[in-house]
């Protein structure tokens, strides 16, 4: 018997089934339960008559081809001649839409199909290509290195979930047929990231002495400020600021805990002053949408910033802009490579010259709400997508509630 299952990453259904000793996968291209269940009953009822002998397959056909089509059509079609591997990711390539992506989702992207190209046999046929290809572009990958550091397993990792993306388009395109390449791949175990720690955590360890230079620098990629040094942070960066929209900039991470690249896509719009709420605009959630929303209340400090420097912005929807700099215009968006340079300069005449970028601003909001004992489901609502290994390194800092799960089995302790 046949049976459909849908698949999780496209909404498009697949159809299983068994024929002459051999079981079959086939894409149905349709989000529809109705219309998958109807080809299943007609893939059901074709192998039926083939059974009874009412139906033949030819000699040179394609089984699954042939029972898909109810009998009609013989020959496996063929999108490409030929199609390689290097075929399919310049396909890909040219047809990609960046605009439904994050920017540096868009160039993360670019980086893994440099190495695509470079370590893939790319005058292979695209359908030949085999997990063996893979798990020696995977050994391979491992022994690189970047800036004096080996390539991380999990950097490898991304780069064959970009190939798998890219297969599963083909897929969809009529490129290739099947499974990608990847399943059963071995990748060498690593040590999860150390949970988030305070600047004065970090510092003794790093005294105890033992440690690499690549061992210290994952312990400060580790670095959460909390809430009083985040405070005294802001005040050192509003005076330290040599644009207007600096100090706005830092406030609106620290306080919302959102991504760089939200802060850079916010508009004035999304601050609603009379309910105390800001729009965070992602697009990380959903593959369907290239924005959603999620919304964090506004606190006072944020609420009072935000007031002062729409009162004087250059003009523009974005939130955060800076006033043409004898270009000609009058305004611009604040680009990224003008967001991180200005920021790695206000930092550096701080007190916390250890905060490497926006993300400890977003760790910390995240690992300041768990040590007040929010409630993980409202800390993921405000910070938008999250895996469990992130929730995992700010967890600890549970503890009103892990003492009473603990007190609730074995009593209040003396």
């Amino acid at each position: 018997m046949a049976s459909i299952r849908k698949d999780k990453r496209s909404g498009r259904y697949l159809v299983l089934f068994r024929y002459a000793g051999r079981q079959y996968q086939r894409g149905l291209k349709t989000e529809s339960y109705k219309d998958a269940d109807a080809a299943r009953a007609r893939i059901d009822e074709t192998i039926r008559l083939i059974e009874r002998g009412r139906l033949e397959v030819p000699d040179d056909a394609d089984p699954a081809t042939f029972i898909l089509t109810d009998g009609k059509q013989t020959k496996k079609v063929v999108a490409q001649k030929k199609l390689t591997l290097g075929d399919l990711l310049q396909s890909y390539d040219e047809a990609r839409v960046d605009k439904a992506k994050e920017e540096t989702t868009v160039v993360t992207e670019r980086i893994h199909l440099k190495h695509l190209r470079k370590y893939l046999p790319l005058r292979q046929m695209a359908q030949a290509i085999a997990v063996s290809d893979l798990q020696q572009y995977v050994s391979q990958r491992l022994k690189n290195k970047w800036r004096g550091r080996h390539i991380s397993v999990d950097t490898v990792r991304k780069e064959v979930a970009t190939l798998r993306a890219i297969w599963n388009w083909g897929e969809r395109e009529g490129h290739v047929t099947g499974r990608a390449p990847t399943h059963g791949l071995q990748y060498p175990k690593r040590d999860e990231k150390p949970p988030f720690m305070t600047h004065d955590e970090i510092e003794r360890i790093i005294k105890r002495g033992g440690l690499t230079e690549d061992e210290e620098k994952e312990l400060w990629d580790a670095l959460f400020l909390k809430s009083e040094e985040i405070t005294q942070l802001l005040s050192e960066v509003e005076d330290a600021a040599r644009h207007p929209f600096i100090y706005p900039m830092f406030v609106f991470v620290a306080h919302t805990g959102a991504r760089r690249s939200e802060v850079l896509r916010s508009q004035i719009d999304d601050f609603d002053f009379d309910a105390r709420i800001v729009k965070i605009r992602e697009k990380k959630r959903s593959k369907k949408n290239s924005i959603t929303y999620r919304h964090v209340p506004m606190t006072t400090l944020l609420q009072t910033v935000m007031s002062d420097w729409f009162a004087n912005h250059p003009g523009g929807q974005r939130t955060l802009c800076i006033s043409g700099q004898g270009m000609g215009d009058e305004f611009a968006p604040v680009t990224i490579d003008q967001a991180v340079d200005h920021f790695k300069r206000t930092i550096a005449d701080t007190s916390h010259p250890r905060v490497r970028g926006f993300h400890v601003f977003r760790h910390s909001f995240a690992s300041n709400l768990a040590a007040m004992s929010i409630d993980q489901r409202i800390i993921d609502e405000w910070m938008g997508h999250q895996t469990e290994e992130m929730r995992r390194r700010y967890r600890h800092l549970f503890p009103d509630q892990q003492r009473q799960a603990i007190e609730l089995v074995f009593g209040a302790t003396a």
